[in-house]
């Protein structure tokens, strides 16, 4: 595994949290294998496939990102690059302004599977566990 390779999962992964943040679907799906799967506490347990479910939120976080400020921060990153297959770990912390004006602060332990497809890294699952 080279540094170059590591800095650009990274910068890659950073891109994917940054349209999640703003809501932006087009880069989320350019980024994304149309067969993402996840597990994330908005599933409630389940195991998701498929784009739709992320749609919803994302359509929804585009309006909100717009009205409250909010800020992405990734603490100790982790890669791990396996042939066409790399695996990025994070604790994401999340910095929000509510409708009131006050500051709060969300944490979340993330682990991202990216494949290198037709020269291309694409996300291909999700692991997000609310930590509070």
């Amino acid at each position: 595994m080279s540094d170059q390779e590591t800095a650009e999962l990274l910068r890659i992964n950073r891109r994917l949290l940054d349209c999640v943040t703003a809501g932006d679907w087009v880069t989320y799906d350019s980024l994304c294998d149309p067969s993402l799967s996840a597990f994330e506490p908005e599933a409630r347990g389940h195991l998701v496939e498929g784009m739709e479910f992320h749609r919803f939120y994302l359509d929804r976080q585009g309006q909100q990102s717009q009205a409250l400020p909010q800020n992405t921060t990734i603490s100790s990153p982790h890669v791990r690059i396996m042939g066409d297959v790399a695996i990025v770990s994070y604790i994401r912390l999340m910095q929000r302004t509510d409708e009131r004006g006050q500051a709060t602060t969300e944490r979340f332990e993330e682990t991202r599977v990216w494949q290198r497809q037709e020269g291309r890294w694409k996300h291909v699952h999700l692991h997000r566990s609310a930590n509070a």
